[in-house]
């Protein structure tokens, strides 16, 4: 198999405590004035140390295990961002989702639904992902790559590639030379 599998019924109860104090500074995050203080705090306790420098996050978001979500510098998240990063989640720097982009790094298993299948999802330096798109378990977005708005993405999108539809498909690869690096 090369994906991990987690029982939700044997979680423990250090792992319940964790994803309810999570789900406890998530609400205070959405409840707060964006950019004050409070809020850059809450964000930092959130993403503790894997929150690059420059990087911001637009309330309101939801999701689970924030634990295993790195954020690269220079990224924008905006507002209603789904990130389910039981599987684990890595954006590199200069990233931008627009509003209500769905990072699901986990999927309920077809056979079993206490249990879930995890795949990380690595989305590099530079990609940019357009509104409402969703990325699913185990894909990686390439350098400089861009998602189209509403497109599913299933598989590897490559460097410098454009991926539009439902689902997802390569329809252009950028010119890598326009790109400063």
């Amino acid at each position: 198999m090369d994906f991990e599998r987690v029982d939700m019924r044997e979680i423990t109860e250090e792992e319940m405590t964790d994803a309810v104090k999570m789900a406890e500074i998530v609400f205070k995050l959405n409840h707060t004035m964006p950019n004050t203080e409070g809020y850059n705090a809450l964000l930092k306790e959130l993403f503790g140390d894997n929150l690059g420098e420059n990087s911001r996050v637009m309330a309101p978001i939801a999701g689970a295990a924030f634990d295993r979500i790195k954020i690269g510098s220079n990224v924008f998240i905006n507002s209603n961002s789904l990130l389910m990063a039981r599987g684990g989640i890595t954006i590199e720097d200069d990233v931008m989702l627009a509003a209500n982009v769905q990072l699901l790094s986990n999927n309920h298993d077809e056979y079993d639904r206490q249990v879930l299948t995890c795949k990380p999802i690595h989305i590099k330096k530079g990609a940019w992902i357009g509104a409402g798109a969703s990325i699913l378990p185990g894909v990686t977005i390439g350098k400089y790559a861009i998602v189209g708005a509403g497109a599913i993405v299933t598989k590897d999108v490559g460097d410098y590639e454009v991926a539009v539809g439902v689902p997802a498909k390569v329809v252009k690869t950028l010119d890598k030379d326009k790109f400063e690096d």
